[in-house]
């Protein structure tokens, strides 16, 4: 509707869309440019007029606002036409009585500003005319900024830009999760510049569209019925499709189009869905819808114009009836068709309609056809009303001085005032402009709950504050949401296809939209903890993946224990071995005046035996979580008192080699043989061994270490060994030893046996031999624990081996046999 005031009367003048005369006038309505048969009106916009007549009667009555100055207008109707929107525009220019604009002739219209229109388009071919004598024109419905805003410098919106609107439809997708959706376009300009704005905005938070739906703008029904059968086959295919959140833009007249289709597809498959509705659309019905289910629309959201509801409003429209048509000539049609009867005064047909009794009341009516509370364009033209008037007040009060008259008000005067209004108005909602012209005001958002006898509620359940911070646009409460009966889900979920969970990544489907991918498991050693994730990450170095992949769980310290079966084991053969070998010890101190004994260097004995004990014991230094002291003495211990063994047991080969060179008449090896000898022996040996050792500790020394990725599952806490040159040099320098030893053991093994131990000594180094030359491989081909078992096993058995090959003979005569460990036996044995 164009809606441009006028006072009736001699003197009066058109201002503001409101006319001002000196004095009080009786109201009356004038309708313009009624040239096209409307034969269905839209009823429910009847109440933009109702809402500008409550605007009109309310200042008239208050002496605050205008003083002796009363508001007239005329209404206009632009029928969604261009061509009727420029006539009525050019006619506000003209006289009352001709139309002959820019001529001042007969009673002139010295219009002050215009109230108009719903639509973009036609408050845009309002702004072209009107701008060229800059008369202010105040848009009441919602209108896209084109960047060309500037051209139109006395063009004033009650509403912010729709481009405001279209972002919050999208934070509302991104809010709900909704990223599959279908969208349903006005076919025109405006429809464009809708998915100019959205279409980029949708990529960038992650959302698709699977359609975009053209939406046609009819007036007429023959062009609906022609227009459903040609899309009879396309339409039922989307409602029925994965898309559970449809977007839908378009103008009042384009909405004919979805409610026929909508209409007969209900019918055939009740399907619900979630309908994102723009502002322009006010879920508004015709007369032959009158019997149309709107339940399809249960639980539809959409971002309406802010509204409130001034004091006495719904009693004004309860006092709406037929007497009003002697000066309301849009009454009667909206009467006729908002309550499907006739006034007697157009009871001239066999129409079967039955006659109109005047006692109908708006309030029975369904909301598709007239709402009781002020929707949010009616609360706009309240404003406007409410703006312009201040403004006039202002233009006025200051110019009481000069005495300004009414009729001598000049439009563009207007402008000035208007830009730097503020007030609150009845409601208490303040009311001022932008420097781009754009009333300061939010969205609602609107939740549409419907009842099967086709009324609705709005149930306001947030709002989007463009002016708010950036991500705080969007206020919603979504426990007060009613969704459509159909979802089984709530809120519903809206995807191309099933998320993917935890433990699974996305992969996208090729020739798809990036809403539309598959789901692979994680690789090893990564995961997945929220749905849709596009790559799997890597677990902190301390964590690792669970089975299912979709978490990361604390690794387990891993140290070999007392506490575990392996631990318990372990220290069971070192506290054996120790205790068989102070078993011996003893068994010798106790036997040290025997022939075997003496026969055997028991001081080289009681050192190998020592040496062999400490041996055994340096093994409890492999158990326990390992700490710097541990890592220290670990290696160096018992490689140097592994070394002292080894070195006792060559110099024991080796003195019995000499003893035995030394039996021989003339020998000069005799002066050799000795304890000097052995001593020395043990002593250079074992210092070399100790050198080596030093040189470790001092350059790279062993050190505590965490191990955290031979295992996925669990950190090895373990003795990094420093430099593995020295650690090799170390266990080299042992094995140059056992060589040596059996080298010379195994030539002296068939010398008489009453000096010898070569042949024992021989077996020792054997089972030395077979045990360190695998450990090497062994050792550094597994990890954690049983690489920690393996060395205290090596160092065990060839302790063991020692112990057993050599010492087990004698301990076998000195306890089982003792009547061969006398002198009488081995003088014989010596002889042959």
């Amino acid at each position: 509707m164009v809606h441009e005031p006028t006072i009736p009367g001699e003197r009066d003048i058109t201002g503001a869309g409101i006319g001002v005369k000196a004095g009080n006038q009786q109201r009356q309505f004038k309708a313009g440019c009624n040239q096209y048969d409307d034969q269905s009106v839209d009823t429910k916009h009847y109440q933009h007029i109702l809402a500008l007549v409550f605007a009109v009667k309310e200042i008239n009555r208050n002496p605050r606002i205008l003083p002796n100055i009363t508001l007239g207008f005329h209404l206009y109707n632009s029928y969604y036409s261009a061509h009727m929107t420029f006539k009525a525009a050019l006619n506000l220019l003209s006289s009352q009585h001709d139309f002959v604009p820019n001529y001042k002739c007969d009673v002139q219209n010295n219009l002050a500003a215009v109230i108009g229109g719903l639509g973009s388009e036609t408050s845009i071919h309002m702004a072209t005319i009107l701008k060229i004598y800059k008369i202010p024109q105040l848009s009441y419905g919602s209108v896209l900024s084109r960047g060309n805003d500037k051209l139109f410098s006395s063009w004033y919106k009650m509403v912010p830009s729709d481009d405001h609107q279209y972002k919050g439809i999208v934070q509302l997708l991104v809010h709900f999760k909704w990223i599959w959706v279908g969208l349903f376009v006005v076919d025109d300009e405006n429809g464009e510049i809708f998915l100019q704005t959205l279409i980029p905005l949708f990529p960038q938070n992650g959302i698709c569209f699977a359609f975009i739906n053209r939406i046609q703008k009819l007036t007429h029904i023959d062009g609906m019925i022609e227009l459903f059968l040609n899309k009879r086959e396309t339409f039922p295919s989307l409602m029925e499709s994965k898309v559970n959140v449809f977007v839908v833009n378009g103008a009042p007249p384009s909405m004919e189009e979805l409610s026929w289709h909508l209409y007969l597809v209900v019918l055939n498959s009740p399907i619900g869905k979630v309908w994102i509705v723009t502002a322009h659309w006010d879920f508004e019905s015709k007369i032959y819808q009158r019997d149309w289910d709107i339940q399809h629309f249960h639980g539809a959201i959409s971002l309406t114009i802010h509204s409130n509801q001034p004091a006495g409003f719904r009693t004004f429209l309860q006092s709406i009836n037929t007497s009003w048509a002697k000066t309301d000539s849009f009454i009667t049609d909206f009467w006729e068709q908002a309550f499907d009867c006739l006034l007697k005064e157009s009871n001239e047909s066999e129409d079967p309609k039955t006659t109109c009794t005047g006692k109908e009341k708006l309030e029975n009516l369904p909301g598709p056809f007239f709402e009781m509370s002020m929707t949010g364009h009616s609360y706009n033209i309240y404003n406007a009303v409410y703006a312009i008037s201040h403004a006039l007040h202002v233009i006025f009060e200051s110019s009481s001085k000069l005495r300004l008259e009414p009729q001598n008000l000049k439009a563009w005067r207007l402008n000035h005032f208007l830009r730097s209004i503020s007030f609150n108005n009845s409601v208490g909602d303040a009311v001022h402009f932008d420097e781009n012209g754009e009333l300061i005001e939010e969205f609602d958002v609107t939740n549409w709950v419907t009842f099967p006898n086709n009324s609705f509620v709005r149930v306001k359940v947030g709002s989007l504050d463009p002016h708010a911070p950036m991500g705080k646009e969007l206020k919603i409460q979504d426990e007060n949401l009613v969704w459509h009966e159909w979802f089984i889900q709530v809120p519903p979920v809206s995807v191309c296809n099933d998320n993917c969970h935890p433990g699974y990544r996305k992969r996208k489907k090729e020739g798809e939209p990036f809403c539309c991918y598959d789901c692979v498991p994680c690789p090893h050693g990564k995961i997945s903890d929220k749905k849709d994730m596009d790559g799997c990450i890597k677990c902190p170095e301390d964590q690792y993946p669970n089975k299912a992949q979709n978490e990361c769980s604390p690794k387990s310290i891993s140290f070999l224990t007392y506490a575990e079966p392996l631990g318990i084991i372990v220290v069971s053969f070192i506290l054996s071995f120790s205790l068989t070998t102070v078993f011996v010890l003893i068994t010798f101190i106790k036997n040290h005046d025997t022939p075997i004994v003496k026969a055997n260097n028991w001081s080289l004995t009681y050192i190998l035996l020592i040496s062999l004990l400490l041996c055994f014991l340096c093994s409890f230094l492999f158990i326990g979580q390992p700490g710097r002291v541990t890592c220290l003495l670990r290696q160096t211990s018992f490689g140097i008192v592994f070394s002292v063994a080894l070195s006792s047991v060559l110099a024991k080969t080796i003195t019995v080699v000499l003893a035995f060179m030394a039996t021989k008449p003339g020998s000069r090896v005799r002066r050799w043989v000795g304890k000097r000898l052995a001593n020395s022996i043990v002593i250079s040996c074992s210092f070399i061994q100790a050198g080596l050792c030093t040189v470790w500790l001092i350059s790279s020394p062993p050190f505590p270490y965490v191990d955290i990725k031979s295992f996925d599952d669990k950190m090895i806490v373990e003795c990094n060994e420093g430099s593995a040159t020295m650690f090799y040099c170390v266990l080299g320098y042992m094995g140059f030893l056992a060589i040596v030893t059996f080298t010379v053991a195994f030539f002296a093994r068939k010398l008489p046996d009453s000096f010898n131990e070569a042949k024992f000594i021989t077996f020792s180094m054997l089972v030395f031999c077979s045990v360190w030359v695998p450990f090497v491989p062994t050792y550094y081909s597994i990890k954690g624990k049983s690489m920690v078992a393996v060395e205290i096993f090596s160092i065990l058995s060839s302790s063991a081996g020692l112990l057993g090959c050599i010492f087990s003979p004698k301990c076998y005569i000195i306890v089982m046999r003792p009547e061969l460990n006398n002198r009488h036996h081995l003088i014989p044995r010596k002889n042959q």
